[in-house]
């Protein structure tokens, strides 16, 4: 498995854009037959060979990579967290996802990010005990395993306890991640005995070992979930969120977990958010996540034009403004569809994606864009009120991870599991070598919004795992990290490959822009001194002051010659691992 051709010549183009040098590349790249996996780790990518190689199925080694992930980049995601799966079940021909989404605690109100009726201060409110989210991970694993999978987790979790037991060489991402948090995870004993070094960084190309997460496994392995939601873990989980293990002289606010706020927690089973986009059927992650919702309209947006015969320019300014459209209506609307009455059907209708369509200026950037009204098209005589729309954009974490696996019977899973901001809350659960997710700063900290906090009310999430289908088969998946600039990878990734009709690998590695109905559009570094960036400064589109990298993206393409090819980043996040059963000739 080589990097091809093409996808040197991509990361050339993307390394010149991101500094970074190509000594790192791994194996972003890989085309054959069976079974491929694509993550932003090695060992995650061979956990899951591992299990299909072992005769397990897509459901089984997603999980496997998953597991091994909360090892290796356990700043992005892990147990402590929670995600969305998107499955196609190749025997069935359906889809189906898997919402595993942190819940707030009983104790939640809509004004517990509120001191004196003002929002509390964002990293403050991360780094604590508040910010902590009943864990969904362990939950959703389970449901996959025994719905659609073929082993048990003894078996899928073994990989993963193999690399946390001897170990693995801290990469310089990893490396740099950790300084980046030196000082939240300073604020924590669990967390400075792990990752920090006489409160420094531990140094790249170290072993970095953990019994404890290990330990916190072969629990899973030997009980089930209800190692997690019961008993001494979760009575550990539960100390950790409301008596944080401080080190000395720190302070952070505490939460209020309960046991039974464990034991009551559930997964759901969910349809998938479906729309249609020039013969491909999409299909992408509900409500709670916005997700699959926000990517649909913006295509019913997109193609009312014919991109592929427009200049790049003017594919990008419409690109940039449909996802500025989009992300106003994402505001406005989408919620915990358990809470608040979505009107789904209305934003992913084609007669309202016309009408947002006609607020384009094909000439010129809009400053920001107002919510349209989706409920004319709704159709449903259960919405008789119009809610408030909500207007202001709340900060979103931006580290994630997404997976993508499938297996020789056809069947593949699209994955995206996270802790919130790198790190989570900084807090590592003393005896089990895993830190709590910080979910509960999703949430808009004050109201009337629809995504304000509630008890047992899941977070609206950015986070996109898509799967295409052409002609009733898999066509391709993708998905990537990045918060809400999740949303805008996915959008453009699909534009790429689809309307400019550029490789999978290619339409990956791609510069990246995100608008999100902002006044200033974020970028990539060394992007605005391209001839690309110029073009879109004369339409007035502006860009951050601070570029930074933008995403993580993982796919698979299914090709009509019967192979499948494997793509992850080759610069990005320190390059990525595809991997296929049997490597193509």
């Amino acid at each position: 498995m080589t990097i091809s051709a093409r996808a040197l010549a991509c990361g050339l183009t993307l390394s010149i854009i991101l500094n970074v040098p190509l000594a790192w590349a791994k194996t972003p790249v890989a085309t054959g037959t069976g079974g491929a996996v694509a993550t932003i780790s090695e060992k995650a990518s061979e956990s899951a060979m591992a299990i299909l190689n072992r005769g397990g199925n897509a459901i089984d080694a997603a999980v496997a990579a998953a597991a091994t992930l909360g090892v290796t980049d356990p700043f992005s995601c892990g147990i402590g967290g929670g995600g969305f799966m998107v499955i196609y079940l190749a025997k069935d021909k359906r889809v189906i996802t898997i919402d595993h989404r942190e819940t707030a605690p009983a104790s939640f109100t809509p004004t517990v990010f509120q001191q004196k009726g003002k929002p509390v201060d964002f990293d403050t409110a991360v780094a604590s005990g508040m910010s902590v989210g009943v864990p969904g991970t362990v939950r959703g694993w389970h449901e996959a395993l025994t719905r659609y999978g073929t082993m048990s987790f003894k078996q899928v979790l073994a990989p993963a306890i193999d690399v946390a037991t001897k170990g693995f060489p801290v990469s310089p991402t990893l490396h740099k991640l950790t300084v980046e948090n030196e000082k939240k995870f300073r604020l924590f004993s669990t967390t400075s005995a792990l990752y920090l070094r006489n409160g420094k960084a531990v140094p790249v190309d170290t072993v970095l070992r953990n019994p404890d997460l290990a330990k916190a496994y072969r629990e899973l392995a030997a009980r089930g979930p209800k190692a997690f939601y019961e008993g001494p873990m979760a009575r550990a989980i539960v100390g950790a969120v409301n008596s944080p293990p401080l080190a000395e002289g720190a302070s952070v606010r505490p939460g209020k977990m309960t046991m039974a706020d464990l034991a009551n927690y559930e997964a759901r089973i969910r349809p998938p958010v479906h729309t249609t986009y020039r013969g491909y059927d999409l299909y992408g992650m509900g409500l709670p996540s916005s997700g699959g919702i926000a990517v649909g309209e913006a295509l019913n947006i997109l193609e009312g034009y014919d991109l592929k015969a427009l200049p790049r320019s003017e594919v990008d300014h419409l690109y940039l403004e449909a996802s500025r459209l989009v992300f106003a209506d994402r505001n406005a609307y989408l919620a915990d569809p358990e809470f608040v009455d979505v009107p789904v059907a209305g934003l992913l209708s084609k007669q309202f994606a016309a009408q947002r369509r006609r607020l384009i200026n094909p000439n010129g950037a809009a400053i920001r864009a107002t919510a349209g009204d989706p409920y004319q098209f709704q159709n449903d005589q259960s919405f008789p009120l119009r809610p408030q729309a909500s207007a202001a954009r709340a900060r979103e974490g931006a580290h994630t991870t997404h997976l993508t696996v499938s297996d020789k019977d056809g069947n593949v899973v699209s994955y995206t599991f996270t802790i919130e901001s790198w790190g989570g809350s900084g807090i590592t659960v003393p005896g089990y070598g895993f830190l709590l997710n910080n979910e509960m700063t999703d949430f808009d900290f004050v109201g009337p919004r629809p995504n304000v906090p509630e008890a047992y009310k899941r977070p609206r999430s950015s986070m996109a795992p898509t799967i295409a289908l052409k002609s009733g088969k898999p066509a391709f998946t993708i998905g990537s990290p990045g918060g809400a600039t999740i949303i805008t990878t996915v959008l453009q990734t699909i534009i790429n490959h689809v309307d400019l009709g550029m490789p999978m690998d290619q339409a990956v590695n791609t510069p990246r822009m995100s608008q999100r109905n902002e006044s200033e559009t974020s970028i990539e570094p060394g992007f605005s001194a391209t001839e690309q960036a110029r073009a879109l400064v004369r339409y007035g589109h502006q860009w951050e002051a601070k570029p930074e990298e933008i995403g993580a993206a993982n796919a698979l393409v299914f090709n009509p010659d019967g192979t499948v090819t494997a793509v992850s980043e080759s610069l990005r996040h320190g390059i990525g691992a595809a991997m296929v059963q049997h490597r193509g000739h």
